[in-house]
């Protein structure tokens, strides 16, 4: 039984996005969106530290991996629309709790949506704190450098069928298991997005990234307080993006490094994670 109050789902442009909301449903709201090859479910250890600290946390599955999300086209998966998804949620949010800014979260592909939400929406969040994936700009800098050669797997992401096949066959998760995933993650990533079909959705992220960057915004300045935290056991981003996403950053800001913590930090250190949040909510 659904307790009343909670969001579970809502709609854009005839698309449904599920939703995970929990926590006390009178506490400032935190929205907290997944990356590549995630689900909400990446956050199961960090809400909890949240709610203990008085905090409503708001979890969908993005676009591609809802089941009732699922366009086809590449271009339904450029960031505008990501973030106009994102938008959408938190504006259903603010009709329920008197229209107060929320807090959002984001790793990976998660981070770079919650990057362009805060840099267009500033009505609208309280504060950013991005996992990971740095401000689009310090991160297309950084490809001058060794970035370029941890990007490589975009390049194989954006061939037609052969990830999917390679997923059937198992390569994707025993390439993710030389990313620092552990074995029950990679288990989450068989069941939670190949098994559950949401593989060619999260790709899409990858096969639009042409019609996205064509339809980037000059003025992406984040004006609201942010935190980025970079983990230096990351394989697939370099520190010279995450160090320099300040320079995109007009608010209060902090550059949060984690050691001995791979890329994935909200399933992998969840207590670090939800320390940086809670410091930047209450910062």
């Amino acid at each position: 039984m659904v307790e009343q109050g909670r969001i579970t789902e809502f709609e854009r442009d005839g698309l449904i996005f599920d939703v995970s909301d929990t926590g006390p449903l009178d506490g400032p709201v935190v929205v907290l969106l997944h990356g590549f090859p995630e689900r909400n479910t990446c956050w199961r250890d960090v809400a909890p530290r949240l709610h203990e600290a008085g905090l409503r946390t708001i979890a969908p599955d993005q676009r591609g991996y809802s089941p009732r999300a699922r366009p086809k086209r590449r271009r339904d998966y450029v960031v505008q629309e990501l973030a106009a998804d994102i938008v959408a949620l938190i504006e259903r949010v603010r009709e329920q709790n008197g229209h107060d800014k929320v807090h959002l979260v984001g790793h990976d592909w998660g981070a770079v949506v919650g990057w362009t939400v805060a840099a267009q929406h500033r009505d609208l969040i309280a504060s950013y704190t991005a996992f990971s994936v740095p401000h689009m700009g310090a991160y297309l800098r950084a490809l001058r450098g060794p970035q370029a050669l941890k990007s490589w797997y975009m390049a194989m992401f954006n061939l037609p069928f052969l990830p999917e096949r390679l997923a059937d066959a198992g390569v994707i998760a025993k390439v993710l298991r030389t990313t620092g995933m552990t074995r029950a993650d990679v288990a989450r990533f068989q069941t939670e997005i190949v098994e559950y079909g949401a593989l060619p959705g999260g790709l899409g992220y990858y096969r639009a990234l042409p019609f996205s960057l064509a339809g980037l915004r000059e003025d992406m300045t984040v004006h609201v307080p942010t935190t980025m935290v970079w983990s230096d056991g990351d394989t697939a981003i370099d520190r010279r993006g995450p160090e320099q996403a300040g320079r995109y950053c007009t608010g209060p800001y902090e550059y949060v490094e984690l050691v001995g913590v791979s890329h994935w930090i909200p399933t992998q250190a969840p207590e670090a994670a939800a320390e940086a949040i809670l410091d930047r909510v209450n910062g």
